[in-house]
């Protein structure tokens, strides 16, 4: 069943509302990789890898109107980017020293796909997702704008926009498990099928919070 349409005020509303405790590691092991047949929560040491040598990175969740029901952004990665290359992400990147987390997150949306943060507003941070492989640690914030909006990727980063209407990420059939070999491991890969796109990894469990909040 196909979930209700949304518009950016209903995400707000329900965002304020729910925001205030965030449902964390609970929604995110939903879509979370794990070896086959492993059916209990992923430890805390294998989630977070090496905590002490890992860096601060920012993610934006951008909701606005096309032109009334809610999308949110996606981004390709650019092919030649040395790391997650042609996968789907959020706008985002590295916190720079000195800048806060929410700071970060805005400038890398203006930088990949030319948001200007003036026409946001951020409604609320989301859980930390901890990316053992390249040893980030990323602190995602979802955005709104009260008007569609023009992007302008940046070629050296991005190789195309995903623009999601909020209503598939809310369908329960637009989620899927599927099986590859992980860092040497045989996994489960649980992912959410997007714009012909499979979306998995850090931003699929980002989106799964996401989500989950919205259903509250």
């Amino acid at each position: 069943m196909q979930g209700a349409m949304l518009t950016v005020a209903d995400i707000e509303t329900r965002l304020r509302a729910a925001a205030s405790v965030l449902p964390g590691r609970q929604a995110q092991m939903v879509m979370e990789p794990r070896p086959r047949g492993e059916t209990h929560p992923p430890s805390q040491e294998r989630v977070d890898g090496r905590t002490s040598g890992s860096r601060r990175a920012a993610a934006l969740l951008l909701v606005y109107p096309e032109p009334v029901e809610a999308h949110v952004l996606l981004t390709v990665r650019a092919m030649t980017l040395p790391q997650h290359a042609g996968q789907v992400s959020l706008p985002g990147g590295a916190v720079a020293d000195g800048e806060t987390a929410q700071a970060g997150a805005l400038r890398e949306a203006y930088e990949e796909v030319g948001v200007d943060p003036s026409q946001l507003q951020v409604v609320a941070p989301l859980s930390t997702v901890h990316i053992t492989v390249s040893r980030f640690r990323v602190e995602p914030f979802v955005a709104v704008a009260d008007t569609p909006l023009t992007f302008r990727p940046d070629p050296r980063e991005v190789g195309r926009l995903l623009e999601v209407p909020v209503s598939e990420l809310l369908d329960p059939a637009r989620v899927h498990v599927t099986h590859w070999l992980l860092h040497g491991r045989d996994c489960d890969i649980p992912y959410f099928d997007l714009g012909g796109e499979i979306v998995w990894g850090a931003t699929a469990m980002i989106l799964a919070e996401f989500v989950q909040l919205l259903k509250k």
